[in-house]
């Protein structure tokens, strides 16, 4: 028996993939990249927003038509979509076999196990709707919640990485306790639950043991981490434990919410080698008024103090952060204000998305919806504003010396190497290539000048 999967959505939503992954391949399953081949296609979805919902609605139609040219028996659908969604996508998704909420992760099997009995199920947690194939919809359905149930994984749980391996995601929370009023986020993963410690160092160990170089720690909000656990955010107190690990690598942190990033957090970055001068700050928008119908409880003001902390206290950070424009509400001159707090502030890297109108957000009624042309001109203003500072701050890093992770090279071009440095994020940043290098490997950590700055990337050679 083979099993596919495609997995889609963000760098936490992969690791509920390798997590699931691992667990299949514990009950003897051979994983398989070739859809035709699989027995059973289970797609990670994701729906954030529209744009994420289409994706995901279109790759299942897409594995869908194997049933027909392939071996599959039985599809399954997990992840965001199918928690929020469930009962409407096995309705209208007559291929669809098994729908697996966020929560239920580890009951991967019994999906399977299910669908190859010939029955339909939805499984959310420890609650569970089973019915026969011939059956239209559930008659025996029990009640669950629409967030997800709190589960996460540990140190011990079977996991297939599918990042290179160098580098590797370590997920140190699940859900979300800020209710933003655009997010559905902690509508479908429901509240906050954080690891022990102790359990996310012995992760980190057995990672490193295995030749990894970088660490990226995810979380929806990283800054908020150990909560509810320890009754205060504890992230610093985290770090002081992972930074103490042997070994040459990196920690990453991501996803880090304005409102808990203290003086000791600051300070935790510039003093510790390990960790990579790297801050991801998802500031949203920078309209006092726009912040406050998005429920956020930063300010401009505070923004900016916390800006200008940072780059004082750490010398060299690069900054990434994300904003939405079109939100509900947003007047040209709110808009304005965001555009030049860009301007001024000049971030390293930045994403901007239009807003998309989910159902069941505080944001989904509110008067003045913005029309998706207003929206997407706005859209493209900001890109090109940023497209030009992001070019302007990789020039002024010409003639610097930057460590490199390696990451590989063009077959076509065996000359270049490519890898990031600490002001690149895996997937989301640009890279550094590196001219006349055929000696680097992927893995390899190696010193480099640049040589020429561009909108998104860097040109280097190898000292």
């Amino acid at each position: 028996m083979k099993v596919g999967f495609v997995s889609l959505g963000c760098a936490k939503n992969l690791v509920d993939t390798e997590v699931m992954l691992g667990i299949i391949r514990s009950h003897g399953i051979e994983i398989t990249a070739d859809p035709a081949e699989a027995d059973i296609l289970i797609v990670n979805t994701c729906a954030f927003i529209t744009s994420a919902k289409d994706e995901s609605i279109t790759t299942i139609l897409n594995l869908a038509d194997y049933k027909e040219s392939g071996r599959c028996r039985s599809l399954i659908i997990a992840g965001c979509l199918g928690q929020r969604y469930r009962q409407e996508l096995l309705d209208e998704i007559p291929e669809a076999d098994a729908i697996i909420g966020t929560g239920a992760w580890n009951r991967i099997m019994d999906a399977i196990n299910q669908t190859l009995r010939g029955r339909r199920v939805i499984i959310l947690g420890e609650n569970e709707i089973i019915y026969d194939k011939k059956t239209p919809k559930a008659s025996n359905m029990k009640s669950y919640s629409n967030g997800g149930c709190g589960l996460i994984y540990n140190a011990n749980t079977p996991r297939i990485r599918t990042t290179p391996d160098y580098t590797a995601y370590v997920k140190i929370a699940e859900g979300c306790d800020n209710r933003c009023a655009f997010c559905a986020i902690p509508l479908i993963r429901g509240k906050q639950i954080s690891r022990p410690i102790e359990d996310i160092c012995a992760e980190v160990k057995k990672l490193i043991s295995q030749g990894v170089k970088e660490i990226n720690l995810i979380a929806q909000d990283t800054t908020n981490y150990g909560h509810d656990l320890y009754k205060e955010p504890s992230l610093v107190k985290l770090l002081k434990e992972l930074v103490e690990i042997d070994g040459e690598f990196w920690i990453r942190i991501l996803y880090c919410y304005p409102r808990y990033f203290s003086d000791e957090l600051i300070d935790m970055i510039a003093d510790e080698p390990k960790i990579c001068k790297y801050v991801d700050l998802p500031l949203q928008h920078a309209s006092n008024e726009v912040l406050k119908r998005m429920h956020r409880p930063d300010t401009k003001e505070s923004i900016e103090t916390l800006l200008k902390k940072i780059r004082e206290k750490i010398p060299g950070v690069a900054i990434r952060s994300t904003f939405i424009v079109g939100f509900p509400g947003e007047t040209n001159e709110e808009f304005q204000t965001l555009k030049k707090f860009l301007q001024d502030h000049k971030l390293d890297h930045v994403g901007i998305f239009t807003y998309s109108r989910e159902e069941d957000t505080a944001a989904y009624d509110m008067p003045n919806q913005i029309e998706e042309d207003i929206a997407q001109e706005r859209y493209h203003e900001l890109m090109s504003i940023q497209s030009l500072i992001s070019q302007q701050i990789n020039e002024s890093l010409e003639d610097r010396e930057f460590e490199i992770l390696i990451e590989g090279r063009d077959e076509e071009l065996p000359d270049i190497a490519a890898g990031r440095s600490y002001r690149e994020a895996p997937e989301i940043d640009g890279q550094v290539y590196i001219e006349g290098d055929r000696m680097s490997k992927p893995g390899d950590i190696v010193k480099v000048k640049v040589v020429a700055g561009f909108a998104y990337d860097l040109a280097a050679e190898r000292i």
